[in-house]
């Protein structure tokens, strides 16, 4: 067997061909990475913001809570409906919300808008959703003008900062008194009002979008569920909340999966090609040491697992490199347009390591590709004619 050391040699001896092709491949990996670790991390935001012990009920037919009209008199049903928990007064544990978009202005910007998802709330949300916490300000009180926003938007659109004030509607203004995070959920991209605040803004009288329980256990579901969708009248269908999340961002999530891949698919081809180049050069350049490999006694088989192993290595050398640069993404927080809501949420990379490890196997793949013709150039070379060049 050839030593793994004259690979090396020979690629630190061609240090400029060696570079840019693993710059090349390093790209497509990058690019491969970062990809997949946004559409996991838009899974992860939006699945965050569900729990499988909640129920979620929304007018039959309807995808998304912006397409749910529940009427106000039906909230009561949902949440006297069996399986739901009740708290230490007897209360169930449920709320009815009201979900818009509100066109905002975004900070920096010389009138660029953007959509932003308002939901309208009761007073006990906070102790409905017990993952949300307040990290800045007080709760907006009842009634009032008042709204929290999720900490992602906080200065990302005009008036989103503590103690400023926004357009609700045309002459209507409504300040921001808290700021709250809820364990890195698409809720952190929303603003929460008084649900009769939103409806008396948009003209919503008497309706909400959804409701939401939570369940005495998970196991009861399904009777809550057939409860509410056996009684035809309702026109209500229900599912498990992290269903609902989930669900929400197939979309968004496929559309980034998408793009990432149309673009390392061409990538990927130029990166090929520059590894194929480059081993048809080694080839070109080394076609007397071939030769006396040959002439030595090692077979063309032993050639050719040597040359394609170099191809190899210099392929999981940038894939290492373009790897590696991917997990800086980890850090960055990446607004883009949730097609499911049509407002724009933050969402964050998330650098899982089957991902970095599923790129880096493409980036070796790519020199096996790139490097097998080269490799059987190589081991096809007459140690008569190599010598006599």
């Amino acid at each position: 067997m050839i030593p793994i050391s004259y690979n090396f040699r020979s690629l630190f001896v061609r240090k400029a061909t060696t570079i840019a092709t693993a710059l090349g491949i390093a790209l497509v990996v990058f690019v491969l990475a970062s990809s997949q670790m946004l559409a996991r991390g838009i899974k992860k935001t939006l699945g965050k913001s569900g729990s499988a012990q909640n129920g979620i009920v929304l007018r039959k037919g309807a995808d998304t809570e912006m397409s749910s009209i529940i009427e106000t008199p039906l909230v009561g049903l949902v949440l006297a409906a069996p399986g739901v928990r009740k708290d230490a007064s007897g209360k169930p544990l449920g709320v009815g919300e009201l979900v818009v978009v509100l066109a905002l202005e975004k900070a920096g910007t010389s009138g660029q808008m953007s959509n932003v998802q308002l939901r309208g709330v009761s007073d006990d949300v906070l102790a409905f959703r017990k993952d949300v916490h307040l990290i800045a300000g007080r709760p907006a009180q009842p009634g009032s003008d008042e709204v929290i926003l999720g900490k992602r938007l906080r200065g990302q659109f005009a008036g989103l900062q503590l103690g400023q004030h926004f357009e609700i509607k045309k002459n209507r203004q409504a300040q921001v008194v808290g700021i709250f995070e809820d364990d890195g959920s698409s809720h952190e991209s929303e603003i929460w009002g008084d649900v009769e605040l939103v409806r008396t803004s948009f003209g919503r009288d008497g309706i909400v979008s959804s409701v939401s329980v939570t369940l005495e256990s998970e196991s009861k579901f399904d009777a809550w569920k057939a409860a509410l969708e056996h009684d035809k009248q309702l026109n209500l269908q229900a599912m498990r909340e992290s269903a609902y999340y989930e669900k929400q961002s197939e979309g968004t999530a496929k559309l980034v999966s998408f793009m990432g891949g149309a673009i390392v698919f061409f990538f990927s081809i130029g990166a090929t090609i520059g590894a194929m180049i480059t081993m048809y050069a080694a080839v070109a350049h080394r076609r007397r040491e071939v030769g006396t490999l040959r002439a030595l006694g090692f077979s063309r088989g032993t050639v050719l697992s040597s040359f394609l192993l170099e191809s190899v290595l210099l392929a999981l050398l940038g894939g290492g490199l373009g790897a590696f640069a991917s997990l800086g993404m980890g850090f960055v927080h990446f607004s883009m347009m949730n097609f499911a809501s049509w407002s724009e949420i933050s969402f964050s990379f998330d650098p899982a390591p089957d991902i970095v490890l599923r790129s880096l196997a493409i980036g070796g793949l790519m020199g096996v590709v790139g490097g097998i013709l080269p490799a059987l150039r190589a081991s096809r070379t007459s140690p008569v004619a190599a010598m006599r060049d």
